[in-house]
């Protein structure tokens, strides 16, 4: 897999933007965060050296495999690899795979969403597994490509039917719209939650990639921090808004028996 190395898309990155989020209906609301992630490419994840980051180690950042794939610790690409066997999608995602994440910040982290970008031979994405987690411990993956497995380009849009609770002020219902980008050193997802024909939120995560080092990685701790911990009070403090403001509240319902839809 190391032959994939002359794509800048496909090198270890540390990525530096913001985060979108824009409510539709009932109690309008939006709001822009700074955010920062990695990308890490799963063929070499043993192999990187990064100062401050630590692989399955302790670091001021790390990134470990017990928090992603089967939580077990076990190593993160057989596993996904599995889980595109078991799918028929093995053949087409016979290239890289990058790990869009937020590592542990002082032996902290709470991702909303993780990307698993699953590219062919070539270099093309093929096929995108999104890690999803709630504030209740619980988590659920939505696998998207084409009913074909065409490349996937940019702007293209993918959808998943929702299954999986997140928001209490929005019911588990419609459909999610997936929509990636990588132009230059720019990623950007943007999935946008559509109900009854009317778009209900629009979320955006973007940022430009630095070359994954020492220096990226002081850069963050200078900017970000406590970002982790920031995650987790962000969402209660919207939450808090949207209640006083009297959006409808759900009850979160049990989760789908399925793990990966």
């Amino acid at each position: 897999m190391s032959t994939y190395g002359a794509d800048p898309r496909l090198a270890p990155a540390a990525c530096f933007g913001a985060v979108m989020h824009e409510r539709h209906v009932q109690a309008d609301n939006r709001f822009v965060y700074p955010a920062a992630f990695l990308r890490l490419p799963l063929s070499r994840l043993d192999a990187l050296r990064v100062p401050l980051l630590g692989i399955d180690r302790r670091n001021l950042f790390a990134v470990l495999s017990r928090d992603h794939g089967a939580r077990d610790g076990s190593p993160l690409l057989p596993w996904l690899r599995a889980l595109l066997a078991e799918r028929g999608l093995a053949a087409a995602c016979d290239g890289e795979v990058m790990l869009q994440t937020m590592p542990r910040v002082l032996g902290f982290v709470f991702n909303p969403v993780s990307f698993w970008f699953c590219h062919d031979r070539g270099g093309a994405l093929r096929v995108v597994l999104a890690e999803v987690n709630n504030t209740f411990g619980e988590r659920h993956n939505y696998l998207v490509h084409h009913p074909d497995l065409a490349p996937i380009l940019p702007g293209e849009a993918l959808v998943a039917r929702k299954v999986f609770h997140v928001s209490p002020f929005f019911p588990v219902g419609g459909e999610y719209r997936f929509r990636f980008e990588g132009r230059g050193a720019v990623h950007a997802v943007a999935i946008d939650l559509w109900d009854g024909g009317v778009r209900q939120l629009s979320t955006r995560l973007s940022g430009r990639a630095e070359p994954l080092d020492g220096r990226a990685m002081a850069k963050w701790l200078l900017r970000h921090p406590f970002m982790t911990l920031g995650v987790i009070a962000r969402i209660h403090w919207q939450a808090l808004r949207l209640a006083v403001r009297r959006a409808r509240f759900h009850r979160k319902p049990a989760p789908p028996l399925e793990e990966t839809t």
